[in-house]
């Protein structure tokens, strides 16, 4: 594994272009375009205020960055750098701007969710879709780029429309049979489109894309329910994780539940492998005890880190959540397979630090990793079975079938890792602190594992 150098980034806006070619960073209202082989800048392009969220258009030609506090967007184009536009919103205000998935238009969120304003780069037409709904995951666009779900509220009741992006012409238009409805997802083949309810009741809706409903899906009533639903990226698999911490895994076919995944305190009899993370501070001697250690701090305070295969039975630390406050630490919120569906990376939110790796195949746990803090972000290679997660301390961690490795960024001053960004190859991790970013090179034949 090798790092590159440290560079400045604000915010964690920093993201590698669709194509793999370029990595974009935000530095308060400057935006740096950096050849992804050399790090040379390629680009710098100065936004009228600081930069709130950037974005790549699906091409890797142009980038958006908006600036929420000014209602505006301003538009960067890599082949034409002179070539700029701006969108203003006005009084209206700005929450939220993306791509549409043709890298042509952009959907502007206005403030109080009043609209979604359509803007054509090509033509500077403009469209208007009314009541979008405030929500967890209000819009979604199939993966193929044909459709785009939204989810309204007009009259106390909740619908979802399904526009054609082409041209934006309204493809159905219907009611869905939920009390307050939290978000909605496409199947990665663009068949069927998920539609959960709020947490105060578990329902989970199944719709064809001509908005027939083919099933619903309820565990249980009278108590918290679901918090975070992913597809796998085969489309058989819908996973959904809730307040009662378990995970329930439906199946394409009758959209029954085909396996149950558990999160117990106390693990007694697995075929998993639970991994502890254990941290040592290095024994210094009085002869290491120079000026130039103590003023390096690098001997005296670094701890190092390694995994202990933990024997069975294994206590899991568990932090009791405070039930009178609203959103519980309690539940699974985080989800992720791996790009071959064949794992299930899962959080449980009174587990901070532990991730639980299931096997979709076996549908049996796999592996357990239990962190001395608690677990900030995860991600998996998009290439291979490999699963990537950071604590906020300076290491990053590293899961794959064979086994698990902690690596410490080495980098001076304290990166504290904060959150990782694979590239689209799988060679390498975008690592964020709080104000810095580096590349970690995977190794060739740490790759082909």
């Amino acid at each position: 594994m090798n790092f590159s150098e440290v560079f400045k980034q604000t915010n964690q806006l920093c993201k590698v272009s669709p194509d793999g070619k370029y990595l974009a960073t935000c530095v308060q209202y400057r935006l740096v375009v950096r050849d992804m082989s050399t790090l040379q800048i390629l680009h710098l392009y100065s936004c009228l205020d600081q930069i709130s969220h950037m974005d790549w258009s699906s091409d890797s030609l142009f980038i958006l960055c908006a600036m929420y506090k000014r209602g505006m967007v301003q538009v960067w184009s890599l082949e034409q750098p002179d070539w700029h536009c701006k969108i203003d919103e006005g009084s209206i205000g700005l929450l939220s701007s993306r791509w549409s998935p043709d890298g042509r238009h952009i959907l502007n969120t206005t403030e109080f969710h009043l609209r979604i304003t359509v803007w054509s780069l090509c033509t500077k037409a403009v469209s208007y879709m009314k009541y979008p709904k405030v929500c967890q995951k209000g819009i979604d666009f199939s993966r193929d780029g044909s459709y785009m779900a939204l989810a309204e509220r007009r009259d106390c009741k909740d619908y979802v429309s399904v526009f054609v992006c082409d041209d934006w012409h309204l493809l159905r238009h219907f009611e869905t049979e939920t009390q307050d409805l939290a978000g909605l997802e496409w199947s990665p083949n663009g068949c069927v489109l998920a539609v959960w309810d709020s947490c105060l009741e578990y329902k989970v809706l199944l719709y064809s894309l001509d908005g027939r409903l083919l099933s619903t899906y309820s565990a249980y009533e009278w108590s918290l329910g679901v918090k975070s639903v992913t597809w796998s990226p085969s489309s058989q698999f819908l996973a959904i994780g809730s307040y009662d911490e378990k995970v329930r895994i439906l199946n394409h076919i009758t959209w029954k539940k085909v396996a149950q995944f558990e999160h117990p305190a106390s693990i007694n009899s697995t075929k998993a492998v639970v991994y502890k993370e254990v941290e040592r501070r290095p024994a210094v001697g009085a002869e290491d005890l120079s000026l130039q250690t103590i003023s390096d701090g690098s001997a005296l305070f670094n701890t190092r880190s390694k995994y202990e295969i933990n024997p069975l039975p294994v206590q899991i630390p568990v932090v009791k959540p405070d039930q009178d406050r609203a959103n519980p630490k309690i539940g699974v919120s985080a989800l992720a397979f791996s790009s071959d569906s064949r794992y299930l990376a899962t959080k449980n939110d009174n587990m901070a630090s532990v991730v639980w790796v299931w096997d979709t195949q076996k549908m049996s746990l796999e592996a357990v990793l239990e962190q001395t803090s608690a677990v900030r972000c995860f991600q998996w290679d998009p290439r291979r079975p490999r699963l990537a997660l950071c604590t906020g301390n300076a290491r990053l961690y590293l899961w794959t079938p064979a086994g698990c490795v902690s690596v410490q960024v080495p980098t001076e001053g304290g990166f504290q890792v904060q959150a990782l960004n694979w590239h689209c190859r799988g060679d390498a991790l975008l690592v964020l602190g709080k104000e810095q970013l580096c590349l970690c090179y995977m190794d060739a034949d740490q790759d082909h594992e």
